[in-house]
């Protein structure tokens, strides 16, 4: 839940170590810190706050160097302090660390013991120490961290350097992502390639248990101490762009972006008014097969997903479940032969997901139970891609703001596209419904277009919500996870408390946190439930409660006192909730610009949740 950035070069490096940093500021952190090897001398610079602090202070004292490593740092273990930031050091080893050591303190006791003093709070220190000792025992920097790493338990990503070997950077991968950048004369590691795009747009994605010895002009990776070889892969121009252009913040860009990103989605897999025969065609004979799916996700894909588990069971009759990940990889389930896994992330480094996915294919394996495997995933070179049988993009292109509004959007088309291909392989989608569905997919980017000009009016909306502290989000059927949606969005970015509930369950508890003082949204689009949604309307307002909805324009359902109404277009019932996730969005959103809050960058969040 942090960057790394690193690298070898005949140049000096300092200034793309900050660029690097800066370009890594959308996921999420506290403080940031540079270590460079100068003359045989290791120079560090760490400040707590945002990384213009950092490259201040590097300017100021004209740190300098061929060979570094940088970091910001998310605090989990220790408050955010220069003490905590990283690169730590022990001696003349440096180590910038992504993940959690788990047993850091058993190291910490053993390392005490043996005289090693600790300046900070984090479980970070203790491999910096670890490499410091076994280089007592050997002199070679990569021969160290390999002695070191199998006594590390946990999820990390490493890099480290050491001033009597100032010409090699080492890195590990262990359950947190790293890639290398490809230079001409230069070598790059970082957490994520949109880091590196200014120096190189050629990478190589290492896999779990890598160990990398980068120098200027090699590259070696060893796999249980033996080289080998991982393919060097260059990145398409078109999903480099990460600029904000003419918004405001990163979000609202990407809210707007969203029309166009379903069209990418699914013009992937639609032709004209059928699917593309070679849409997952290598799925084929696994669709015909399964029985099932579970699908395992986290935050806002989880909600792809509730709305996906609708989908499936009601229009091509194929049980789906749906489970947070970090439960789900910790309740030891019962593996269903013919069960398809689908894993949805917008990074495809989601570290429950990822975990929850490694853990099922092993026991599926151990147990010889057939299952196949899947993932929805925006970033095409992940691992979640890597390690499923079949993965379907959502082509939304970089999402820099932490609260996904885009990725959201995205993963219910591919979810969508996936379900009429499953029901056309099994034959339980209705030839009629199929057709309507495409021509409601393809008419979608134009509703998403239309429902985006309702933005000034929403804007008015938000400003009834400043003072507020608490807000409920009701929906049903579909739309009760796009109530989650907005719930977590509203949260997110405003801090304000807010909950998504099925609009049925408003007289099973929720109904007694409404009073005046208490903002309920709802989303009501023109389906079988808008008659129960009503009544719903009608219990909130009788207590006092102020409504905001968002409402089909042939709803009948009109602005009166205490109830605002923002009219929707119509659409498909099956595609609302592409549409209606819209305008909740935009609530959020300028609620907390007009409370001044961070947008982007949201208190104690990051983008890529890679650590528990």
């Amino acid at each position: 839940m942090c960057g790394i950035v690193g690298g070898i070069a005949e140049r000096n490096i300092t200034e793309i170590l900050i660029e690097g940093l800066k370009r890594l500021e959308y996921r999420g952190y506290d403080s940031a810190g540079v270590a460079v090897i100068n003359q045989g001398q290791l120079l560090r610079e760490r400040q707590v706050g945002k990384v213009i602090n950092l490259a201040d202070a590097v300017a100021a004292h004209h740190l300098q160097g061929n060979l570094g490593i940088a970091h910001t740092r998310w605090a989990t273990h220790g408050k955010p302090s220069e003490q905590n930031a990283h690169p730590h050091a022990s001696g003349n080893v440096a180590v910038v660390h992504n993940g959690i050591i788990e047993n850091y303190q058993e190291l910490k006791q053993e390392l005490q013991q043996l005289g090693y003093v600790f300046s900070s709070q984090t479980d970070t220190e203790v491999v910096a120490h670890l490499v410091n000792h076994a280089l007592k025992q050997t002199p070679d920097l990569l021969q160290a961290v390999q002695s070191i790493v199998p006594r590390l338990k946990g999820a990390y990503a490493l890099g480290i350097v050491w001033t009597e070997q100032p010409d090699e950077l080492i890195a590990v991968r262990e359950g947190s992502p790293l890639v290398i950048g490809v230079g001409i004369g230069e070598n790059f590691i970082s957490s994520d390639q949109l880091a590196l795009l200014p120096v190189t747009n050629r990478f190589i994605y290492l896999e779990e248990g890598d160990i990398v010895r980068l120098k200027r002009n090699s590259i070696e990776i060893f796999v249980n101490g033996q080289a080998i070889d991982r393919p060097v892969k260059e990145l398409d121009a078109a999903v480099t762009n990460s600029s904000k252009g003419e918004y405001k913040h990163f979000m609202l860009k990407e809210i707007f972006e969203q029309p166009d990103a379903v069209q990418q989605t699914i013009a992937q897999a639609l032709d004209a008014d059928t699917l593309k025969p070679d849409f997952l065609a290598k799925a084929n004979q696994t669709f015909a097969a399964i029985q099932q799916i579970q699908i395992i996700a986290c935050g806002t894909s989880y909600h792809a997903g509730m709305v996906a588990k609708y989908w499936c069971e009601q229009i091509i009759g194929l049980p789906c479940h749906v489970e947070i990940a970090s439960e789900y990889r910790y309740r030891h389930p019962v593996i269903v032969a013919n069960t398809l896994f689908l894993c949805i992330s917008q990074s495809g480094e989601t570290a429950d997901s990822l975990a929850a996915l490694r853990d099922i294919q092993r026991r599926a394996k151990q147990k010889h139970i057939p299952i196949h495997t899947m993932a929805i995933c925006n970033v095409s070179t992940s691992s979640m891609i890597r390690e499923t049988d079949f993965h379907l993009l959502t082509l939304a292109g970089p999402e820099i703001g932490v609260a996904s509004t885009k990725a959201f959007t995205t993963q219910l088309a591919a979810l969508m596209l996936l379900v009429l291909k499953i029901g056309e392989i099994k034959q339980t989608l209705a030839e009629s419904l199929k057709q309507d569905i495409i021509k409601a997919l393809w008419h979608c980017p134009k509703v998403l277009n239309e429902t985006l000009k309702n933005d000034t009016e929403i804007l008015r909306l938000s400003s009834l919500f400043v003072e507020k502290q608490h807000c409920l989000f009701l929906g049903r059927g579909t739309h009760f996870p796009i109530a989650l949606e907005g719930a977590l969005k509203l949260k997110e970015i405003s801090y304000i408390h807010a909950e998504g509930y099925a609009a049925g369950e408003l007289k099973h508890g929720p109904l007694a946190l409404v009073d005046n003082d208490m903002p309920v949204v709802i989303l009501a689009p023109k389906d079988e439930m808008l008659d129960k949604l009503k009544s719903n309307m009608e219990e909130v307002q009788t207590r006092g409660g102020e409504l905001f909805v968002f409402a089909d324009e042939h709803s009948d359902i009109h602005a009166q006192d205490r109830k605002h109404v923002v009219h929707i277009p119509q659409v498909s019932e099956w595609l609302a909730p592409i549409i209606y996730c819209v305008p909740v969005q935009l609530l959020s959103y300028h609620v907390a610009v007009l409370r001044g809050t961070d947008v982007d960058q949201p208190r104690n969040l990051a983008k890529s949740v890679t650590v528990e």
